[in-house]
């Protein structure tokens, strides 16, 4: 039992080895899943509230069981273990966000849930491998954060709007503020503001510290685009339709 919930480990996760591409595609089948019974979900509003209800708890649980971890094995530290990633952020507001069908909670969570899960499951900032307790709570926790706001989309019908980027950049630039303060009272790393990772990441085509941080900005700005353009083409062609309906 040790070698999957221990911090001692004789192997590393090896990013692409076979048990991430089975992470990888399970996590495809559940958006495909999700996506084909999405009319069955909204039509109960008793399903919606089971759906949002499960997804919520699973990410309580995921964040709950790593806390627990952190504390058992005597690695919590403040520098290293505190809920200040990107991710971690995302995955307390989609927690609220599935709670009280927040729509303003939705707009950021989307984004940054979406574009930095899918990065993270991408080129994993980790060390143990499967089937360790961290290897499954990492990609579980990942998985439903993207899951959650795919979730408002296609059963809640909620869509993010051109404001909703703006939003959510602004919410990132204020958060910063006190994530850099962390750091440097504690040392730590989060949201990679003090260097880069020391595994193989997106940031390693962004320049050296600090110029990545800027370029970062850009980057993530033109993520939140590509995650937005389904719903301008969609509301474009929405509305050649009515034009065309009314002439």
């Amino acid at each position: 039992m040790q070698n999957w919930l221990g911090t001692g480990i004789t192997e590393r996760f090896i990013a692409f080895s076979m048990s991430h591409m089975v992470v990888l595609g399970t996590f495809l089948l559940s958006i495909i899943l999700m996506y084909s019974f999405r009319h069955k979900i909204r039509q109960k509003s008793r399903s919606r509230l089971i759906s949002r209800w499960t997804l919520a708890l699973l990410l309580l649980v995921c964040e709950l069981a790593l806390n627990i971890w952190y504390v058992v094995q005597g690695v919590f530290q403040p520098k290293d273990t505190l809920p200040l990633e990107l991710c971690s952020i995302s995955l307390y507001l989609c927690i609220v966000m599935l709670i009280f069908r927040s729509h303003f909670i939705f707009q950021i969570a989307y984004f940054t849930g979406i574009g930095g899960a899918i990065q993270a499951m991408l080129t994993p900032v980790l060390a143990y491998p499967f089937p360790h307790l961290r290897f499954i709570l990492f990609f579980l926790s990942h998985s439903l954060i993207i899951l959650s706001a795919l979730y408002m989309v296609w059963v809640e019908s909620f869509r993010p709007t051109w404001k909703s980027i703006l939003i959510t950049m602004g919410f990132l630039n204020i958060a910063l503020i006190p994530v850099s303060v962390v750091n440097m009272l504690t040392g730590g790393n989060y949201m990679f503001l003090a260097r880069k990772p020391d595994t193989a990441s997106l940031l390693d085509l962004l320049g050296p510290y600090p110029w990545y941080l800027l370029a970062l900005e850009g980057v993530a700005l033109l993520i939140f685009v590509l995650l937005y353009l389904p719903f301008a083409i969609s509301g474009l062609r929405r509305k050649r339709k009515q034009l065309a309906a009314s002439s």
